[in-house]
């Protein structure tokens, strides 16, 4: 006797499989007027879009593409590539994120192992596509996504101007149903180590990560909420693990986007303003940038929500935030998870709190979103007691993870050892399930047997009125095996020397907030820190260029 749902099911019964299509329909019936914009150059509602992305798709379709094909986008954030997150799926084939901040070398790396059909191409890239054209092996044809003077697509060799041939396309596409585990988007982890791996999503998987992730988002009664009131607008790129996801959640909920096209400090201040912008998400290298702006020191930023990922947000950055009236928080994930695994969330009474006693709840990394099953585990996969204290490698299952590597099956298995997806991020978990991560498994200081957190020292060092920003990192030693080195960038104008950071430090210390070990001896001031190309500290760049630091 078959348990299953379809052996008694109506012979017209419709299983409605998740498909990204099926995010469009209550916002097609109830948000249709509602707004999408792109910087100060377009603007038009969620019709529009639905017929443009229905144009989009009759426009691939006559370039060739098929289901199962790949068609790639180099664009910076903006309504074009909203388009594509929708159509090229919803056709059937596969949406490729191009990280444009990648070295040419690597885009080809990744191009030829995607194998992409179509390339949507922004003409600002068009030097890079030139340089690299006669390496690309399947790119047939290529679309110009142009905000510029006007280029003739043909003395290219271009199929055409995205636009005009929109235009030309019929506004009507039967997008089919198929099977909901069908593969939707690939992009390439931006890694320090090795070549790029690609990790890719279903269709399925992309539906439950935006339905658990809006509800994650709209859990706190009081606090960072998104919901259809909202005006929302990126500032981590699209090519980034599909912007969070937060694109499909806010197409969803229908709320008004703003696209703000590649990344100036005065464009993005001046859309939040003008746009009235209240939700974003952002690294906290982005943060920083933005509120250090001379134009964000006469702007209002009270009722801005601000999730923040990426790399840890310190004390420093969050008590700038927060003082200036920015809401905000911490979601945790990586490019293998879609990405969001959990959400700092403060309850009534935690908000009741002075500003200096929310900060560090604020910055912890949350508790799971719904259906995300997070361990702290040992080496030998043996949980550890959630008690705020024990600290171990966190692994993850949720119907959301990369479910391997690209045509890499040595790292899928790696990656999936013991059944559960391992993150490289050690972490602990107090009583209530807030995870808190510690440090990355690479870049924890291993002194005299003992483990110092670089992200911990990091956090209270930027918490010194001076300091702008820093990252600490292991260096060899002797004695101990290896001790942490502070770099340190300080505020334009401001002065500290290593001592007054040292005595900073040692404060911490004598407060029971770290071990008096692990205060570094080592701290040298740089006027910036190497970055990797989505905004993150690049510690194996640091640590290659100051090994010899003592």
């Amino acid at each position: 006797m078959s348990l299953t749902i379809a052996a008694h099911a109506a012979a017209q019964a419709y299983g409605y499989p998740l498909l990204i299509k099926q995010l469009l329909h209550t916002t097609l019936t109830q948000a249709s007027s509602q707004e999408i914009v792109y910087a100060d150059r377009f603007r038009y509602t969620y019709a529009d879009f639905n017929r443009r992305i229905q144009r989009l798709a009759n426009t691939l379709a006559g370039l060739g593409v098929t289901m199962g094909d790949t068609v790639a986008v180099m664009d910076w954030d903006s309504h074009r590539y909203l388009e594509s997150y929708f159509a090229v799926p919803m056709m059937g084939s596969v949406l490729f994120n191009v990280n444009v901040r990648l070295s040419e070398d690597q885009i080809v790396y990744t191009m030829n192992h995607a194998r992409p059909k179509v390339l949507l191409l922004n003409a600002e890239f068009l030097p890079v596509f030139n340089d690299i054209r006669a390496q690309l092996e399947s790119v047939e044809q290529v679309i110009l996504l142009n905000d510029g003077e006007p280029i003739d697509p043909a003395s290219l060799n271009l199929a055409g101007e995205y636009e005009a041939l929109l235009a030309a396309s019929a506004d009507s596409f039967a997008f089919p149903d198929f099977d909901e585990n069908t593969r939707a988007t690939t992009f390439y982890t931006t890694g320090t180590t090795g070549l790029p791996k690609g990790v890719f999503f279903s269709h399925r998987q992309l539906v439950l990560h935006s339905l658990s992730a809006a509800l994650g988002l709209a859990s706190s009664a009081e606090h960072g909420r998104l919901h259809r009131e909202d005006v929302y607008m990126p500032i981590t790129p699209m090519f980034h693990v599909h912007a969070w996801g937060i694109p499909y959640i806010a197409t969803l909920l229908g709320i008004k986007q703003v696209y703000p096209g590649r990344y100036l400090p005065d464009t993005l201040l001046k859309l939040i303003e003008q746009e009235q912008v209240t939700f974003s998400q952002c690294v906290p290298t982005i943060l920083h940038m933005l509120l250090n702006h001379p134009r964000a020191k006469s702007m209002d930023l009270t009722g801005l929500k601000m999730v923040i990922g990426g790399s840890a947000l310190t004390l420093g950055l969050g008590e700038q935030a927060l003082s200036r009236g920015i809401d905000v928080f911490v979601g945790y994930g990586m490019s293998e998870t879609c990405p969001i695994m959990s959400l700092s969330r403060l309850t009534h009474a935690q908000l009741q709190l002075s500003a200096a006693e929310q900060i560090p709840l604020r910055i912890k990394t949350g508790q799971a979103i719904p259906l995300v099953d997070l361990r702290i585990v040992d080496d030998q996969m043996a949980d550890l007691p959630h008690n705020g204290s024990r600290t171990g490698e966190v692994v993850v299952r949720a119907p959301w993870l990369t479910q391997g590597y690209l045509h890499n099956p040595a790292a899928s298995d790696e990656l999936w050892a013991d059944g559960y997806l391992h993150t490289n991020d050690i972490g602990m978990m107090d009583e209530h399930g807030v995870l808190q991560i510690t440090d990355r498994l690479k870049d924890v200081i291993k002194t005299g047997g003992e483990w110092i957190s670089s992200l911990e020292l990091e956090s209270l060092l930027t918490s010194h009125p001076a300091v702008s920003e820093c990252a600490v990192i292991a260096i060899p030693d002797a004695k101990w095996g290896e001790r942490p080195l502070a770099l340190v960038v300080l505020k334009p104008g401001e002065n500290a020397s290593a001592e007054d950071l040292r005595a900073h430090m040692l404060g911490f210390a004598e407060q029971g907030h770290i071990s008096r070990w692990a205060v570094p001896e080592h701290i040298r001031f740089v006027d910036a820190l190497a970055r990797t190309s989505v905004g993150k500290l690049n510690k194996r760049a640091l640590r290659e260029q100051f090994v010899d630091s003592q």
